[in-house]
Parts: structure tokens; C-alpha cells; sequence
């Protein structure tokens, strides 16, 4: 049973304001699935609707097996919002304590709990400081925490490593690691997609209220029909009659030799496939001409460059 799965959601605020326009997409347990898009895209409204923040207007949103919002299946869930606000007055002692008691913790159960998620989170030696007196990256950790707390089995995460150092950031993407390998499910808002490529099972990229592209990291990076490749030291590529073969050739740019020293790599050449195309008819030629294949791989855009791409092309997918 998927964690989350929506069908054809739409939400119309009126006023000509469609904030989704039949966005359909299904998260499996133990995934961390990335939700992307540019501000107004529609990724907050579809993340309220799961939570039962906000209403749907048609469609249909389930979250672990139940319609999306009843009370039974919030208990279940852990959400961090992006900008959220706590009372400067409390410690993170306090303040989980003070959750604890909303999520209907006993009070064994905080006295166990909320160190172990301190210090999951690198607050444990600040746990009776006043949140007055946490950066910003510190206040980031204890929201963590608090979404922690009562154990969930789904986590809504928007933008949880926003404020927070390198180190820090690090620390946050192991965590989640973690949590998926213990089971966890987390759906994570971001806008840092080097994080994102890092550490994601999923993604979805929305425009304007519509999903264009949805799938894995892996697939969605993958420059289809693109190689690379290079032979041994010395081997040149016969690019003319590669080309007869059928194929587009272009030789790659090396990149800058040391001071005093020679290329750190031999040439390589950029390989295009047409439509239906393979590139194992040109392995095999090489091998006949006695030429050894030391360098092979399909390139592959960053996920920047895919984000990129799905907002500048007028064509949905």
C-alpha cells in the first residue's frame, strides 16, 4: 500500500487562482520522495491537502491508506514547516515536553523520548538553553526534533536544512538516511536540489499547478542516447568511420593539464544515438578494429539541469 497517492487533485481557490491542476502521484513506504517546483508551483497547497490543512476541490488524496486528514492518521505523521515559529520563552526541554503532551506522550514516555531525539539532532548539550538564544540552523534542528518525537511513520519536510551550516546540512541528509533505513517515509519540499539529487529515492517537479516530470533520480538524470567514451593511452578513435557506421561523433574538450605536467586523462568522444539506436554495434566494431575500450558511460544532466529544463520548456510531461 503506497504511503501517499493522490488522483487527479485539484484545488481552485477562485478568483482564477488553480493552485493544482490534476497532479497524480504515489510515494512507496521506506522512500524519501522530492516534491519540487518554483515558488507558486503548488507544492504547499498539495502538501496542506495531505495534511488536511486546506481542502481539496476535486480528486481524490489518501495518506497511509486513509482519505487524506482524518485525525486517526495525523497521530502518524510528523510535519516541519518551513517557516515555523516557536515561543522564545521555552527550552527545547520544554518545548518537546510541551508536544509531547499534545501527541498524548505519557510522561515516562517523554522523559525517554525527548533526549534521544536532542541528541539525534545535536541539541542534547543546549537542552535547557532558552530558544531565544538559538541561530537560526539551531531552531531548524529542534523543529526536527520536534517532528521526531512521537515516532511517525511518514514525514512531511519542508525545506529542513534551510538555515543551517554545511556541517549541519550534512548531519541532516545522514539522519534521513537513517530514518529511511529504520522505514520511514519522508516527503521532503527543497529548494537545494544538489541535496535533493543526494539523497532522494523520487522526485516529482510541478509548473503551475501541474506535474511534468516524475521519477526517479536515476532515470530522470540519465542523457538518453548520449555516451562517453575513451580509448587507451596512445588509441585514437577513427571518427569518420564511426560516423559511416551511422553514428554522431564529437570529441570532448580535455581538461586543463598541470603546470609543467600532460593531461591527467586521454581524449575522449561524445557519442549521439539516434532514435532506436544502440550503442553496442560500435563496442563490437572497436573490439574487430583491435582498438580497447577503456572509458564508457552515459552522461548524465544534473538535476539542476533537469528543473531547469521542465520550467523553460513550454511542453508538459
Amino acid at each position: 500500500m503506497p504511503v501517499v497517492e493522490t488522483e487527479g487533485l485539484v484545488k481552485d481557490y477562485g478568483r482564477g487562482v488553480l493552485a493544482l491542476q490534476g497532479v497524480s502521484l504515489r510515494v512507496e513506504p521506506g522512500q524519501i520522495y522530492g516534491l519540487l517546483g518554483p515558488n507558486g508551483a503548488g507544492k504547499t497547497t498539495l502538501v496542506k491537502i495531505l495534511l488536511g490543512i486546506v481542502h481539496k476541490t476535486a480528486g481524490q488524496a489518501y495518506v497511509l491508506g486513509q482519505p487524506a486528514g482524518q485525525v486517526r492518521v495525523r497521530y502518524r505523521i510528523g510535519y516541519l514547516p518551513e517557516d515555523h515559529q516557536f515561543p522564545p520563552y521555552h527550552t527545547a526541554w520544554s518545548l518537546l515536553d510541551f508536544y509531547g503532551q499534545l501527541y498524548g506522550l505519557r510522561r515516562s514516555e517523554r522523559r525517554r523520548r525527548i533526549p534521544e531525539v536532542l541528541e539525534l539532532v545535536g541539541l542534547a548539550p543546549r537542552a535547557r538553553f532558552k530558544i531565544r538564544t538559538y541561530s537560526k540552523g539551531m531552531k531548524q534542528r529542534l523543529g526536527i526534533a520536534q517532528t521526531l518525537l512521537h515516532q511517525p511513520e511518514v514525514l512531511f519536510l519542508d525545506e529542513p536544512t534551510d538555515g543551517v551550516d554545511p556541517v549541519g546540512r550534512r548531519e541532516i541528509r545522514e539522519l534521513m538516511i537513517r530514518l529511511r533505513e529504520q522505514g520511514r517515509t519522508i516527503f521532503l519540499n527543497s529548494h537545494l536540489l544538489g541535496e535533493v539529487e543526494l539523497i532522494c529515492d523520487r522526485v516529482a517537479i510541478l509548473r503551475q499547478g501541474r506535474l511534468v516530470l516524475e521519477g526517479s533520480v536515476d532515470d530522470l538524470t540519465r542523457q538518453r542516447g548520449c555516451f562517453e567514451i575513451g580509448l587507451a593511452s596512445g588509441e585514437v578513435l577513427p571518427v569518420e568511420a564511426v560516423q559511416q557506421l551511422g553514428y554522431t561523433v564529437r570529441p570532448l574538450p580535455l581538461p586543463p593539464a598541470p603546470p609543467g605536467g600532460s593531461p591527467a586523462i586521454s581524449p575522449r568522444w561524445e557519442i549521439l544515438l539516434r532514435d532506436g539506436q544502440s550503442i553496442d554495434p560500435l563496442v563490437h566494431w572497436l573490439v574487430q578494429q583491435q582498438l580497447h575500450l577503456r572509458h564508457l558511460v552515459e552522461r548524465r544532466l544534473s538535476l539542476e539541469e533537469v528543473f531547469v529544463g521542465t520550467q523553460n520548456s513550454g511542453a508538459l510531461r
